[in-house]
């Protein structure tokens, strides 16, 4: 069973479907279930395969996972089934620890251009465990090792972008528009136009003239990244992904040192 249960699991990552996989590592008294059974939930909480008790144990489960999906974090709970008050529901006898762990898909980085700045982004986008995807005719292999390189796609409808990719438009030719227009289509929650400011407003005045709304247009990062002083195009592109990570991690973007608890005051003398 254990074979066919993470067969399953690789199945739904590779269809970009996070899942929870539980398991029991530890049973007292009466519990139909037994260290090393194994149940597989989707993202809405539905047990996909296996099992790791009855009714006793199944919404508490259920309950955790969906926790587990929202803040990708992996816990063990305690199910007490012996106190249908304080409990799971239903006086079922004993108690069990289940080990729940969420898996998530992996962010998607589409690079459109390739560019130094491109060839930096994908790296840096793969050492942080993003898919990278160079959607440019002139990508190489040799340029792009870690990347799915797409180099026949003039209308850029083949790119991959969706609701869980990061886009960023490094073409910094006239297909900047194109490739904002067509992020924009696939609701990416983060696009970035590599660009000067000169070369960013024409840009987005070309999106207004093919009636983009401004609401939109406001979605589009440019100038891109963080103000770190970049020159080099290695700089750009930690500019850029440091950027992404703050948005996919929701973080504050403040230096850590300002977050930092304040000194406690000398008792007075």
């Amino acid at each position: 069973m254990s074979h066919e249960i993470f067969r399953k699991l690789n199945e739904l990552l590779e269809r970009g479907e996070p899942c929870v996989l539980a398991t029991v590592v530890r049973t007292e008294g009466s519990s139909s279930a037994k260290p090393g059974s194994k149940a597989l939930l989707n993202a809405e909480g539905r047990n996909v395969i296996g099992w790791v008790g009855g009714g006793c144990a199944e919404s508490a489960v259920r309950d955790e996972a969906l926790r587990a999906v929202a803040d990708g974090q992996s816990r063990v709970i305690e199910i007490d089934m012996t106190d249908e008050v304080l409990g799971v529901g239903m006086p079922c006898g004993g108690t069990m620890e289940v080990y729940i762990e969420p898996f998530s898909v992996k962010p998607s980085l589409v690079i459109l251009g390739h560019s130094r700045v491109a060839e930096a982004l994908a790296t840096l986008g793969h050492l942080l465990e993003f898919t990278v995807t160079v959607d440019d005719a002139a990508a190489t292999p040799e340029a792009f090792p870690y990347a799915r390189l797409i180099t026949h796609d003039p209308d850029l409808q083949a790119m991959g972008a969706g609701p869980s990719s990061y886009v960023v438009v490094a073409t910094q030719h006239k297909s900047d528009d194109l490739g904002c227009r067509r992020a924009l289509e696939a609701d990416a929650p983060y696009i970035a136009l590599i660009a000067s400011r000169k070369r960013a407003k024409i840009v987005l005045d070309q999106l207004r003239a093919q009636s983009v709304s401004d609401d939109l247009l406001a979605r589009i990062h440019s100038p891109a990244g963080f103000d770190l002083g970049a020159v080099t195009p290695e700089e750009i592109a930690l500019s850029v992904m440091a950027e992404i990570v703050k948005l996919r991690r929701q973080g504050t973007g403040e230096p850590l040192r300002a977050q930092a608890e304040p000194a406690a005051a000398s008792p007075a003398r």
